[in-house]
């Protein structure tokens, strides 16, 4: 995957780390931008542990999430977060790791006009890079800090 400095990321880049992965695009009217902020509130909400987690974007749009447009909606919302693109062969191979579904459906005459179904969990994963737990999108901060928390404690971090 490329982040939005054109570095490549792979999922073994975030080692250590607790992450949590949404996939998403940045034309999504509503849940996609309600989801990222959740997270981010929940970064917040808990405090110097945020510093173990690592939030992630990824794009299921490369078309027009390109590195340049998903770094600065992200910006918008919080730059603790890394959003990802890449080629539709990337996305392709990420979503099927993850288990992530999407499908992309024209909603106008021209091209361009389309909106893209997609998969509506934050999964959890372990700093081990596995699979904890799934969160349903739209998540309220208090409940995934509160999930991040318990998952902390028990892996005793």
């Amino acid at each position: 995957m490329i982040a939005p400095d054109g570095s490549t990321v792979t999922d073994a880049s975030f080692r250590g780390k607790w992450m949590l992965v949404f996939f998403g695009y940045t034309y999504c009217p509503d849940l996609c931008p309600t989801s990222l902020s959740e997270i981010a509130l929940a970064l917040d909400k808990l405090g110097p542990d945020a510093a173990k987690v690592q939030p992630v974007f990824i794009t299921v749009d490369p078309e027009r999430d390109t590195p340049d447009v998903v770094g600065q909606y992200i910006g918008a919302i919080d730059r603790r977060i890394v959003g990802l693109s890449g080629s539709q062969r990337q996305i392709a191979a990420v979503s099927e790791e993850y288990g992530a579904f999407s499908e992309r459906h024209s909603s106008g005459a021209s091209a361009g006009d389309y909106v893209v179904d997609h998969s509506t969990y934050i999964y959890v994963m372990n700093p081990q890079g596995r699979f904890v737990r799934g969160l349903k999108a739209g998540t309220p901060a208090d409940a995934i800090a509160d999930t991040l928390r318990r998952l902390m404690t028990r892996a005793g971090q």
